[in-house]
């Protein structure tokens, strides 16, 4: 039984550490390509945006979405970007209306 118990402990043990590198690496992704959204390079915004349409919508990625809208002097990515705020802030707004209110 002890040699059972060992292993199942380190079992857990490894699955911990390897949930943490996930998430260390998921993380690093994520800052990467919001870091990524205001490059020089216009295909590394392009791949940022990209990115982001895949996530849920977000109250930050609303406002930076904005923010790279202003900011953005190429036609076909200030396009891109602004259909992707339209559908971001409907999205938003849906979760705000399905929200209960507390208080």
């Amino acid at each position: 039984m002890g040699k059972k118990l060992k292993i199942a402990g380190i079992t857990i043990v490894a699955a911990a550490a390897a949930g943490a590198a996930v998430a260390w690496v998921i993380r690093d992704q994520v800052t990467r390509h919001r870091r990524d959204l205001f490059s020089p390079h216009a295909l590394q915004r392009l791949a940022a945006l990209s990115h982001m349409s895949r996530g849920p919508a977000t109250v930050g990625d609303v406002l930076l979405l904005r923010d790279f809208i202003a900011w953005e002097s190429r036609p076909l990515l200030k396009k891109r970007a602004t259909a992707l705020l339209e559908r971001m802030e409907e999205e938003v707004e849906a979760a705000e209306l399905d929200t209960p209110r507390v208080g």
